[in-house]
């Protein structure tokens, strides 16, 4: 039988190369000792004819070192990626963990590692959706971290891209159409405040009557998902829905006791019932950070409120905003208005009309 590689050195450098007699590319052995290149020769020629032994062989000599590296399965990997995270919240661990039932991931949750090809997950993420490509990507790069898996599966460049869906603020005529047909007076208080504070669905949900301080009129909470503090002003209109809610204790006390997934499903069945499409508990945040950039809003003030960890992400949210900026010299009158006291920038000085 013809052999596909053939073996040849170079004077210059003293090297040996590979030659593939289909193709004609060459590769470097990276070794001038002819022994050595003739052995590496040997294995490119049986790998090649013989590709199911020479995966049974290494899988051999890699159990010699990890007894368990070909009994592995991607269900058991995945499994220790939750464990191994403690510093995860519980709501991002059991995200996790729904996102590993997906049925788009059963074809390989009980493959083994070692016997996992690239197509095993371009299928898989064909047939799930982004988060299919970012949790596959993410059990990938755990596998190789902790020598679960001797090699990648795939390079980078192979990974299909993630590509995000649009998402948007809900709009204010939006959010009245669901209002108004809420008859659930808890619920309907907490749609109202989710407008007007832009909190996750989880943090509000979650707050009691000592998160609100009446003296300095702020809401103060830690964030569920990056526990940082966030603290935000309120003025008579959350004013007016705090006070029909509770005193003391949770401040949505049956509301509080459903999960996040409970409680995004209720409000999507709300928005089938007035035509709204296109949205969901968090597009409140978009719809806050929206407002806020185009009413003028500082963007630290506003990223304090929303409870966001960088001014990155904050203007991730805030991107879709509509701003309208006011000519130059009107925005210098208002401001004169606004600060009497304040010298006009464009009026001259004393010492320059000397």
């Amino acid at each position: 039988m013809k052999q596909k590689y053939r073996l040849y050195r170079r004077d210059a450098s003293g090297r040996y190369y590979l030659q593939n007699n289909i193709t004609g590319q060459q590769e470097s052995l990276g070794t001038s000792d002819r022994a050595e290149a003739l052995r590496l020769l040997c294995a490119r020629n049986e790998a090649d004819h013989q590709p199911a032994f020479n995966a049974h062989l290494a899988r051999t000599y890699l159990s010699a070192s990890d007894p368990l590296i070909g009994k592995r399965s991607w269900r058991m990997l995945m499994e220790a990626l939750v464990a191994s995270k403690s510093q995860w919240t519980p709501t991002t661990q059991e995200r996790y963990k729904s996102a590993i039932a997906e049925p788009a991931l059963a074809s390989i949750l009980d493959l083994a590692l070692l016997e996992t090809r690239p197509e095993h997950f371009l299928e898989a993420i064909q047939r799930g959706t982004v988060s299919t490509n970012i949790l596959l990507r993410r059990a990938h790069n755990f596998a190789i971290e902790i020598r679960w898996l001797p090699w990648p599966i795939m390079t980078t460049k192979q990974w299909p891209p993630i590509r995000f869906g649009e998402r948007r603020g809900i709009t204010r005529e939006e959010h009245e159409k669901i209002v108004a047909r809420e008859k659930d007076p808890e619920r309907r208080a907490f749609y109202e405040l989710i407008w007007h504070v832009g909190a996750a669905q989880i943090d509000l949900a979650n707050l009691t009557a000592e998160n609100v301080d009446w003296q300095n009129r702020t809401i103060s909470y830690f964030r569920r998902k990056t526990r940082k503090i966030a603290v935000m002003r309120f003025g008579d209109e959350v004013a007016g829905i705090l006070k029909r809610l509770p005193t003391s204790g949770p401040l949505f006390p049956n509301w509080s006791k459903l999960t996040s997934a409970q409680r995004a499903d209720r409000f999507h069945s709300r928005c089938q019932t007035v035509r709204v499409s296109g949205v969901s508990l968090h597009s409140y945040r978009y719809a806050w950070a929206e407002r806020a950039m185009a009413a003028g809003y500082p963007e630290r003030f506003a990223q304090e409120s929303l409870g966001h960890s960088s001014a990155t992400i904050h203007r991730a949210y805030a991107k879709k905003a509509r701003v309208e900026v006011p000519p130059l010299e009107e925005y210098e009158r208002q401001q004169a208005r606004m600060f009497p006291s304040r010298p006009s920038e464009s009026a001259p000085s004393d010492a320059a009309t000397q």
